[in-house]
Protein backbone atom coordinates (compact mmCIF):
# COMPACT_ATOMS: atom_id res chain seq x y z
CA UNK A 1 0.00 0.00 0.00
CA UNK A 2 1.37 3.26 -0.95
CA UNK A 3 1.78 5.94 2.04
CA UNK A 4 0.15 8.92 3.05
CA UNK A 5 2.52 11.65 3.68
CA UNK A 6 1.32 13.97 6.64
CA UNK A 7 2.23 17.23 6.91
CA UNK A 8 2.20 19.43 10.00
CA UNK A 9 3.94 22.93 11.39
CA UNK A 10 7.79 23.02 11.25
CA UNK A 11 9.65 24.15 14.43
CA UNK A 12 10.27 27.16 12.53
CA UNK A 13 6.88 27.98 12.01
CA UNK A 14 5.99 27.26 15.57
CA UNK A 15 8.41 29.57 16.94
CA UNK A 16 6.90 32.44 14.37
CA UNK A 17 3.75 32.03 15.56
CA UNK A 18 4.74 32.32 19.16
CA UNK A 19 6.45 35.24 18.53
CA UNK A 20 3.62 36.69 16.60
CA UNK A 21 1.13 35.82 19.86
CA UNK A 22 3.62 37.48 22.50
CA UNK A 23 3.98 40.95 20.85
CA UNK A 24 0.81 40.86 20.20
CA UNK A 25 0.06 40.16 24.21
CA UNK A 26 2.74 42.93 25.20
CA UNK A 27 1.24 45.26 22.83
CA UNK A 28 -2.12 44.87 24.62
CA UNK A 29 -0.57 45.08 27.90
CA UNK A 30 1.80 48.18 27.30
CA UNK A 31 -1.42 49.45 25.96
CA UNK A 32 -3.74 49.10 29.09
CA UNK A 33 -0.84 50.21 30.88
CA UNK A 34 -0.48 53.51 29.00
CA UNK A 35 -4.41 53.99 29.28
CA UNK A 36 -4.22 53.46 33.31
CA UNK A 37 -1.09 55.90 33.69
CA UNK A 38 -3.60 58.60 31.78
CA UNK A 39 -6.07 57.87 33.76
CA UNK A 40 -3.62 58.43 37.35
CA UNK A 41 -2.60 61.40 35.24
CA UNK A 42 -5.96 63.05 34.82
CA UNK A 43 -7.10 62.38 37.58
CA UNK A 44 -4.01 64.25 39.47
CA UNK A 45 -4.32 67.09 37.48
CA UNK A 46 -7.96 67.58 38.83
CA UNK A 47 -6.61 67.01 42.18
CA UNK A 48 -4.08 69.84 41.65
CA UNK A 49 -6.29 72.14 39.91
CA UNK A 50 -8.43 72.17 42.52
CA UNK A 51 -6.32 72.66 45.15
CA UNK A 52 -4.55 75.43 43.57
CA UNK A 53 -7.74 76.99 42.77
CA UNK A 54 -8.87 77.02 46.43
CA UNK A 55 -5.54 78.63 47.35
CA UNK A 56 -5.60 80.77 45.32
CA UNK A 57 -9.38 82.20 45.94
CA UNK A 58 -8.16 82.44 49.87
CA UNK A 59 -5.52 84.66 48.17
CA UNK A 60 -7.57 86.78 46.19
CA UNK A 61 -10.57 87.01 48.22
CA UNK A 62 -9.38 86.34 51.75
CA UNK A 63 -12.13 83.90 52.38
CA UNK A 64 -13.14 80.37 51.53
CA UNK A 65 -15.38 79.57 48.72
CA UNK A 66 -18.48 78.44 49.27
CA UNK A 67 -18.42 79.84 52.45
CA UNK A 68 -17.64 83.60 51.15
CA UNK A 69 -19.99 85.99 53.21
CA UNK A 70 -19.33 88.86 50.34
CA UNK A 71 -19.64 86.47 47.12
CA UNK A 72 -22.94 88.16 45.77
CA UNK A 73 -20.95 91.56 45.72
CA UNK A 74 -17.28 91.13 44.89
CA UNK A 75 -18.02 88.26 42.75
CA UNK A 76 -21.49 87.54 40.99
CA UNK A 77 -25.11 88.58 42.02
CA UNK A 78 -26.26 85.35 41.33
CA UNK A 79 -24.49 83.53 43.66
CA UNK A 80 -25.10 83.22 47.61
CA UNK A 81 -23.26 83.85 49.92
CA UNK A 82 -21.87 81.67 53.25
CA UNK A 83 -21.47 82.70 56.83
CA UNK A 84 -17.78 83.63 56.55
CA UNK A 85 -16.57 81.55 59.65
CA UNK A 86 -13.87 80.33 57.17
CA UNK A 87 -15.25 75.96 57.05
CA UNK A 88 -17.61 74.88 53.96
CA UNK A 89 -19.83 73.71 56.79
CA UNK A 90 -23.51 72.76 55.21
CA UNK A 91 -25.09 71.39 52.16
CA UNK A 92 -25.29 75.33 50.99
CA UNK A 93 -21.59 76.18 51.23
CA UNK A 94 -20.70 72.90 49.63
CA UNK A 95 -23.22 73.46 46.98
CA UNK A 96 -21.48 76.51 46.31
CA UNK A 97 -18.14 75.58 46.76
CA UNK A 98 -17.93 75.15 42.77
CA UNK A 99 -19.92 77.92 41.49
CA UNK A 100 -17.78 80.72 43.77
CA UNK A 101 -15.07 79.01 42.20
CA UNK A 102 -16.21 79.31 38.77
CA UNK A 103 -17.21 82.67 38.89
CA UNK A 104 -14.35 83.67 40.23
CA UNK A 105 -12.46 82.19 37.05
CA UNK A 106 -10.88 80.11 39.27
CA UNK A 107 -11.95 76.69 37.49
CA UNK A 108 -13.95 76.21 34.19
CA UNK A 109 -16.81 74.94 33.89
CA UNK A 110 -20.54 75.94 34.81
CA UNK A 111 -21.76 74.88 38.16
CA UNK A 112 -25.65 75.03 39.47
CA UNK A 113 -24.83 76.00 43.05
CA UNK A 114 -27.59 73.71 44.40
CA UNK A 115 -27.28 72.84 48.24
CA UNK A 116 -25.92 69.21 48.44
CA UNK A 117 -27.95 67.04 51.02
CA UNK A 118 -27.60 63.90 49.45
CA UNK A 119 -24.62 61.78 48.57
CA UNK A 120 -21.52 62.94 49.27
CA UNK A 121 -19.45 59.95 47.25
CA UNK A 122 -21.84 60.52 44.24
CA UNK A 123 -22.99 64.43 44.07
CA UNK A 124 -24.53 65.02 40.46
CA UNK A 125 -21.54 66.37 37.76
CA UNK A 126 -23.15 69.74 36.96
CA UNK A 127 -23.32 70.76 40.61
CA UNK A 128 -19.91 68.99 41.33
CA UNK A 129 -16.76 68.37 39.07
CA UNK A 130 -17.04 65.20 37.34
CA UNK A 131 -13.96 63.14 38.56
CA UNK A 132 -13.66 61.41 34.98
CA UNK A 133 -15.76 58.16 36.23
CA UNK A 134 -18.87 59.52 36.44
CA UNK A 135 -19.29 60.57 39.56
CA UNK A 136 -19.00 63.93 41.14
CA UNK A 137 -16.25 65.60 43.46
CA UNK A 138 -17.51 67.18 47.05
CA UNK A 139 -15.94 69.34 49.36
CA UNK A 140 -17.17 69.94 52.77
CA UNK A 141 -16.26 70.06 56.67
CA UNK A 142 -16.10 66.64 57.79
CA UNK A 143 -13.73 63.41 58.53
CA UNK A 144 -14.58 60.95 55.51
CA UNK A 145 -11.31 60.31 55.18
CA UNK A 146 -9.21 57.10 57.08
CA UNK A 147 -8.32 58.21 60.93
CA UNK A 148 -8.37 61.84 60.38
CA UNK A 149 -10.50 64.51 62.63
CA UNK A 150 -13.15 67.32 60.86
CA UNK A 151 -10.88 69.74 58.04
CA UNK A 152 -12.30 70.72 54.88
CA UNK A 153 -11.61 67.92 52.70
CA UNK A 154 -11.99 67.23 49.13
CA UNK A 155 -13.92 63.66 48.47
CA UNK A 156 -13.11 62.09 44.89
CA UNK A 157 -16.43 61.02 44.17
CA UNK A 158 -16.79 56.55 43.73
CA UNK A 159 -16.57 54.42 40.99
CA UNK A 160 -12.37 55.18 40.57
CA UNK A 161 -10.57 51.46 40.27
CA UNK A 162 -7.91 50.75 43.58
CA UNK A 163 -5.34 50.57 41.16
CA UNK A 164 -5.77 53.85 40.00
CA UNK A 165 -5.67 55.27 43.28
CA UNK A 166 -2.74 53.02 44.68
CA UNK A 167 -0.50 54.63 41.83
CA UNK A 168 -2.00 57.92 42.05
CA UNK A 169 -0.92 57.66 46.10
CA UNK A 170 2.49 56.25 45.45
CA UNK A 171 3.20 59.11 43.21
CA UNK A 172 1.92 61.91 45.34
CA UNK A 173 1.76 60.73 48.91
CA UNK A 174 3.04 57.70 50.99
CA UNK A 175 1.06 54.74 49.29
CA UNK A 176 -1.11 53.98 51.87
CA UNK A 177 -4.52 54.14 52.55
CA UNK A 178 -4.67 55.07 55.87
CA UNK A 179 -2.68 57.55 55.85
CA UNK A 180 -1.16 60.45 54.77
CA UNK A 181 -2.69 63.72 52.71
CA UNK A 182 -4.71 60.96 50.34
CA UNK A 183 -6.61 58.48 52.46
CA UNK A 184 -9.65 55.80 51.32
CA UNK A 185 -13.03 57.48 52.39
CA UNK A 186 -14.88 55.87 54.68
CA UNK A 187 -18.02 55.39 53.39
CA UNK A 188 -21.39 57.25 53.40
CA UNK A 189 -24.41 58.01 51.39
CA UNK A 190 -23.70 57.47 47.53
CA UNK A 191 -20.96 54.67 48.31
CA UNK A 192 -21.43 51.86 51.20
CA UNK A 193 -19.27 50.14 53.46
CA UNK A 194 -19.39 47.04 51.58
CA UNK A 195 -17.64 48.62 48.91
CA UNK A 196 -15.14 50.64 51.22
CA UNK A 197 -13.89 46.94 52.69
CA UNK A 198 -13.66 45.70 48.44
CA UNK A 199 -10.74 48.70 48.56
CA UNK A 200 -8.39 48.09 51.19
CA UNK A 201 -6.42 45.37 52.61
CA UNK A 202 -4.66 46.75 56.42
CA UNK A 203 -3.17 49.69 55.46
CA UNK A 204 -3.17 49.39 51.59
CA UNK A 205 -5.46 49.50 48.60
CA UNK A 206 -6.96 45.72 47.99
CA UNK A 207 -5.05 44.87 44.50
CA UNK A 208 -4.99 41.14 44.69
CA UNK A 209 -8.95 41.05 43.65
CA UNK A 210 -9.08 45.26 42.44
CA UNK A 211 -12.19 46.90 42.93
CA UNK A 212 -13.53 49.26 40.78
CA UNK A 213 -15.60 51.21 42.63
CA UNK A 214 -13.39 53.02 45.05
CA UNK A 215 -12.92 56.48 46.29
CA UNK A 216 -10.31 58.89 48.48
CA UNK A 217 -10.09 61.93 50.21
CA UNK A 218 -7.49 64.77 49.76
CA UNK A 219 -6.73 66.30 53.29
CA UNK A 220 -4.86 69.42 51.93
CA UNK A 221 -7.36 72.35 52.12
Amino acid sequence: MKKVKQSGFTLVEIAIVLVIIGLLLGGVLKGQELINSAKVRSLNDKFSGITAAWYAFQDRYRAVPGDYRQATTNINNTLRNGNGNALVGSGNEAGQVWAHLAAAGMISGQYNGSAITGPRYNCAVGTCPDNGFGRGMFLQYANEGTNTNNANELISGSSIPASILAELDRKSDDGLATSGTMRLGNGGAGWGGGAVSRCINGDNYELTTPSTDCAVVMRNF
